[in-house]
């Protein structure tokens, strides 16, 4: 017996509704954010001073939707100078809140601040001796009322249609949490060196940490001669050290000029005879140079202003210690 055919799903289209709904969206979100300056007041220090005074850890706990912002506030916060993790509040009351101390501080989120999986927690993590800080949408709710200090993340109403899916409320959390994070890391004097040192392995890393030291050409690999060297002989130290440059320099090493692919090409114009004409006379003064303890985007910054592709690295008496070019950059990744 033949079996009855399954009708197809219907296709779904998008129609132009959409993006007036979708631009309705991310304009009660732009409202919701842009009120919460206004509440960016006492209470928002007092949960600032309370975390720079924790000789522990800070702790951020929170259910559902919520969680997955609690996440990225941890997160933010440990990558920006304030050692921080997640703990799930539904596992802190079977075994994990014995990875929470006197030293630390929690902070908690919920909209509605009555978060059964929170409040279980909080009188243990009272009698503990940690201090507590809730993030709400309800500055009267239990959760509230129980913390050290309160950050009012209460919004007007969610962006989804139906007034249900957390959507506003949780960016008004997420931006509270950077809000936080931000003013600790300005606090505590969190600069770039720390930022590069948690970030090791990516191009955030790359770039802050590499200095031009890193990736300089040394020793026998800089393209240099004196002035007293011909055209013909500049030309030839460019073929062999492949920078596409070469620099001049005194007797002691100190750089009075370079010459490089693109002078060449303005010198070939000129017609000389490349084995009398002295590098000297033709040579670009005072060049563009950098430190060797310069950061490599720096280097990178220098080129792209002055529209070079070689650059020079002296010391501090002018003197020729290394050269590098934009090729080097792009090997070190930090462009």
């Amino acid at each position: 017996m033949k079996k009855p055919s399954t009708p197809s799903p219907k296709a779904l289209t998008a129609t132009p509704q959409a993006l007036v709904l979708a631009r309705e969206v991310i304009n009660i979100e732009a409202a919701a954010v842009q009120a919460l300056t206004q509440r960016v007041d006492d209470n928002f220090l007092r949960a600032l001073n309370i975390i720079l005074s924790c000789e522990g850890r800070v702790i951020v706990s929170g259910m559902g939707k919520s969680g997955h912002i609690a996440r990225k506030i941890a997160a933010t916060m440990s990558s920006t100078g304030t050692p921080a993790y997640f703990v799930h509040p539904a596992e802190a009351s079977h075994g994990d809140l014995g990875m929470i101390t006197a030293q630390d501080v929690f902070i908690a989120l919920s909209y509605s601040g009555e978060s059964d999986e929170l409040m279980t927690i909080v009188p243990l993590i009272k009698r503990q001796g940690a201090k507590l800080i809730s993030l709400t949408g309800n500055p009267k709710s239990s959760l509230a009322l129980a913390a050290d200090a309160h950050l009012d993340g209460s919004v007007s109403k969610e962006a989804c249609p139906m007034g249900l899916a957390p959507t506003t409320s949780t960016t008004a959390a997420l931006v509270l949490g950077d809000a936080l994070a931000m003013a600790l890391l300005d606090a505590k004097g969190f600069g770039k060196e720390d930022f590069a040192r948690s970030h090791p392995g990516g191009s955030l890393g790359r770039r802050l940490l590499t200095h031009v030291r890193d990736i300089m050409h040394t020793g026998k690999a800089i393209p240099a001669v004196t002035q007293t060297a011909t055209l013909s002989d500049a030309i030839l130290e460019i073929s062999r050290k492949s920078l596409g440059m070469t620099a001049i320099v005194d007797e002691n090493q100190s750089v009075l000029g370079i010459y490089t692919d693109g002078d060449l090409r303005r010198t070939l114009e000129k017609k000389l005879d490349f084995s009398t004409t002295a590098i000297s006379s033709v040579m670009s003064k005072n060049p563009r140079s950098i430190s060797p303890d310069a950061l490599a985007v720096e280097a990178v910054r220098m080129m792209e202003e002055r529209g070079i592709s070689q650059m020079l690295v002296v010391d501090n008496n002018n003197m020729l210690v290394g050269a590098l070019n934009m090729l080097d950059l792009l090997r070190a990744k930090v462009i």
